[in-house]
């Protein structure tokens, strides 16, 4: 039978940082590049909404649950709706439900012990494992392994319960150090919480909200709008070999470099999509407002791009239009092809729109 493993204790004193230098480098300057561009928006939270919707649905993704950004949006437009994956979506929006609280803690609290069971508790509300002492951390022993496995069986046995207040007691401590780079030290700090598995259910996704919230304490960014759950989800073998490697081979090196490279990728990627919704959002100032003629184009264009999908009623309470009003200005959208139809109307229920073409990058 595997034994429960002890974690390291931090800050970690073997890091070759001369050999990772080059990624460091790389990291802090992809990373440095997207504050700028964030300091530059007017109003990031409504550019960055769709992606930190998506990022909940991809990290959520990791862990099995079966809900596309297209089911999210949906449900957001209309939560009245029948649908089948429920369960699934509300884990979705419990994800980012956690972040956007966690954001604003932050403004208050630093990251500690206490926050990480809050966001644990809004995680874990009315879904699978709301009753696996959500927001506390486990008094049990846990194991990971291949559905149906056995401890005996398992692929990894983290720490005993006993001694959880040690590690977690420490690991709340290197949060605060200051270690020679941010980055490196949020790569050390996300794989830590994975090997110590303090919850009985949800580490996975509490590991991958800290990476936005780590970069936004830190002031690495001004907003904690720095999602890297696609680059996991698409190198998701990668992402588990790599944390196991740490508790069998002490490969801290390896998980570092790999986590670098996924912070300058996915976060150059992330700059490329926020430019694509910026210059989108240029070009529609001027054609929303030709074709609908409306004194108020530019709420009908932050609506748009607020809400992916939509149904007339939010569309017209939202801009403050009466519904026929608001009727006609979805007719002409629809006729410029600036919004297609999702669904038609049927019986009582209304039809339902979507922005396709800040879909496509959010995509």
């Amino acid at each position: 039978m595997p034994k429960p493993f002890i974690p390291e204790s931090l800050p970690l004193t073997n890091i070759d940082w001369a050999n990772l230098l080059p990624e460091v480098v790389k990291a802090n300057s992809a990373v440095a590049k997207f504050d700028g561009l964030l300091e530059s928006i007017q109003n990031p939270l409504l550019f960055l909404s769709p992606l930190m919707t998506q990022e909940a649905v991809l990290s959520s993704k990791i862990e099995g649950t079966q809900a596309s950004l297209s089911e999210v949006l949906a449900f957001d437009a209309s939560p009245k709706r029948k649908i089948e994956n429920l369960l699934d979506i509300e884990e979705v929006i419990n994800y980012r439900d956690a972040l956007l609280y966690a954001t604003s803690a932050l403004d208050n609290r630093p990251i500690c012990l206490n926050l990480i069971k809050d966001i644990h508790k809004i995680l874990l509300k009315g879904v699978r494992g709301q009753n696996k002492a959500r927001g506390e951390f486990r008094k049990i022993q846990n194991w990971i392994g291949s559905p149906g496995s056995t401890i005996e069986t398992a692929s990894y046995v983290p720490p005993e319960p006993h001694l959880l207040a040690d590690y977690l007691a420490n690991f709340e401590k290197y949060c605060h150090y200051e270690d020679k780079d941010r980055i490196v030290q949020l790569a050390i700090v996300h794989a830590q919480f994975e090997i110590i598995h303090p919850f009985l259910d949800g580490n996975g996704r509490i590991g991958r909200i800290l990476i936005p919230l780590f970069l936004y304490e830190k002031k690495l960014l001004k907003y904690p709008a720095l999602y890297i759950s696609q680059f996991f989800e698409e190198n998701r073998q990668k992402y588990y070999e790599n944390l196991r490697e740490i508790s069998t081979n002490s490969a801290w090196h390896e998980w570092i470099r790999y986590f670098l490279v996924a912070i300058t990728q996915q976060t150059e990627s992330n700059i490329k999509r926020a430019k694509q919704i910026l210059v989108l959002y240029d070009e529609m100032k001027s054609v929303i407002h030709e074709v609908t003629k409306a004194r108020n184009s530019l709420k009908i264009q932050d609506f748009l791009f607020s809400k992916l999908l939509f149904e007339p009623h939010d569309f017209a309470e939202t801009i403050g239009l009466s519904k026929v009003h608001a009727a006609r200005i979805v007719k002409t959208l629809m006729n410029n092809h600036i919004i297609d139809l999702v669904s038609p109307a049927q019986g009582r229920r209304p039809a339902m729109y979507s922005f396709r073409q800040l879909l496509e990058i959010i995509k």
